[in-house]
C-alpha cells in the first residue's frame, strides 16, 4: 500500500524537477501535461498535472502542509543535506515544539507553494503553536 497525491501544477518542468530531487527519484511515467513517480520512501504515488491556468502561488491556500515523517533525527538530517546539495532551499534542521510534539524537522516550498515538513516525533507536548527551540546540525 501507498498513499497517492495528484497535484495541479503550472509548470510541470519545475514541479518534476523539485520532486525528482526532494525525494530523490525520477518520474515512472511522463507524457504532455503529466509525470507520475512510484516513490519507494516514503511509499508514495505522486502524480503531476500540468495546468497552466492553476492559481499561482496560492494554489494550496485550503491545504495546511504537508509532510514526510521519518524513524529518526538522523534522517531528517539527511534529507535536509541531500535536499539543500541538490539546489533546493530548507529552513535547516531545527529542534522544535508544535502540533503537540516536540520534533526534529526542516522546511522546504514546492514551486507552487506548497509547505513540505520532514521530520521525526521525539516526544508528545501540550503545546499547538511553533516554537524553535534550538538549531541542530
Amino acid at each position: 500500500m501507498r498513499l497517492q497525491l495528484a497535484l495541479n501544477v503550472r509548470d510541470l518542468d519545475a514541479a518534476v524537477d523539485f520532486y525528482s530531487k526532494m525525494f530523490d527519484a525520477t518520474p515512472a511515467k511522463t507524457k504532455p501535461g503529466y509525470a507520475n513517480f512510484a516513490i519507494e520512501q516514503p511509499p508514495l504515488k505522486l502524480v503531476l498535472f500540468e495546468d497552466p491556468s492553476a492559481p499561482e502561488g496560492d494554489s494550496f491556500h485550503h491545504l495546511n502542509h504537508l509532510g514526510v515523517e521519518t524513524e529518526s533525527a538522523d534522517e531528517v538530517s539527511a534529507a535536509d543535506a541531500r535536499l539543500t546539495n541538490s539546489g533546493l532551499g530548507t529552513t535547516g534542521v531545527e529542534e522544535t515544539v508544535c502540533c503537540y510534539a516536540e520534533k526534529t524537522e526542516t522546511w522546504l516550498t514546492s514551486p507552487e507553494g506548497a509547505q513540505w515538513e520532514w521530520y521525526v516525533k521525539n516526544a508528545d507536548a501540550d503545546q499547538l503553536e511553533h516554537e524553535a527551540r534550538t538549531s541542530c546540525c
